[in-house]
């Protein structure tokens, strides 16, 4: 019960990592306020929470629209009076190179996977000061570690949520606010299974993921959720600023190996 009775929101909660961190944070005794652009994903994720005997609510959300961001952090506060934790979680993304993609996609890329960070921070922000403190753990990606083929408004979003974490980190570390990322390799998730199944050869395209991190295997969504409950737990009281990848050594290995 490491995060009993901590009020949390969850944002992009509806699958994936998302859905597997607010299942980990209601066993830990979290108050969960799940965030999706769904409705029926968001409600199935609460659904799940209260099968273990968590509490949860959803809000209906696209963090990339200030009203929304602001009317979500409003919801929480009036639920329960503060907001403890935030997990910007909710991301998009597709592969692209500068000189092909569309200026819609990028400007999409863009507006979820970093403003949205921004936004939904800067109303948390605001009430994490009102009320002494409070932890945030932003989701970005490997790929904002590293260049990446063909992911040019993906890395350069995830990217930017890697440096924005660090300077929130160093701005409202005397507010008692602190500040990370984690950074997921390649993960199990619907979305990831959904690129791999879209290859010429699937299988091939699996194991070349797999190949790709010393540990050899892609992760479960679980596995990054452990992280995530680690950097928003007292667990990690005096680590600020940090991005941490949870990879399997991929970001370690200077030599891929494909084979």
């Amino acid at each position: 019960m490491r995060l009993k009775n901590k009020v949390t929101l969850i944002t992009g909660a509806g699958a994936g990592i998302g859905r597997a961190t607010a299942l980990l944070f209601a066993r830990e005794g979290a108050k969960v306020v799940v965030d999706a652009r769904r409705s029926q994903n968001g409600e199935e994720t609460v659904r799940m929470i209260e099968k273990v005997g968590g509490e949860a609510f959803l809000v209906v959300a696209d963090v990339s629209r200030t009203a929304d961001a602001e009317r979500m952090i409003q919801s929480v506060v009036d639920q329960y009076g503060r907001i403890d934790i935030l997990v910007n979680n909710a991301g998009t993304g597709k592969g692209d190179r500068v000189t092909e993609v569309l200026e819609e996609d990028w400007d999409r890329a863009v507006d979820i996977n970093l403003k949205g960070v921004f936004l939904v921070s800067r109303f948390a922000i605001r009430q994490m000061i009102k009320q002494g403190g409070g932890c945030i753990v932003n989701l970005s990606s490997i790929r904002g570690l590293l260049g990446n083929p063909c992911a040019a408004s993906y890395c350069s979003s995830k990217g930017g949520v890697v440096l924005l974490t660090k300077q929130m980190a160093v701005d409202y570390a005397k507010d008692n606010i602190r500040v990370n990322c984690v950074c997921p390799g390649f993960i199990g998730t619907e979305m990831f299974y959904s690129l791999a199944n879209s290859k010429e050869d699937p299988k091939e395209a699996l194991r070349v993921f797999e190949e790709m991190a010393p540990l050899s295997r892609v992760a479960r969504p679980e596995e990054v959720a452990t992280a995530i409950l680690f950097l928003a737990s007292d667990d990690a009281s005096f680590i600020n600023g940090v991005a941490l990848p949870v990879d399997g050594g991929y970001t370690a290995n200077a030599i891929r190996r494909i084979q």
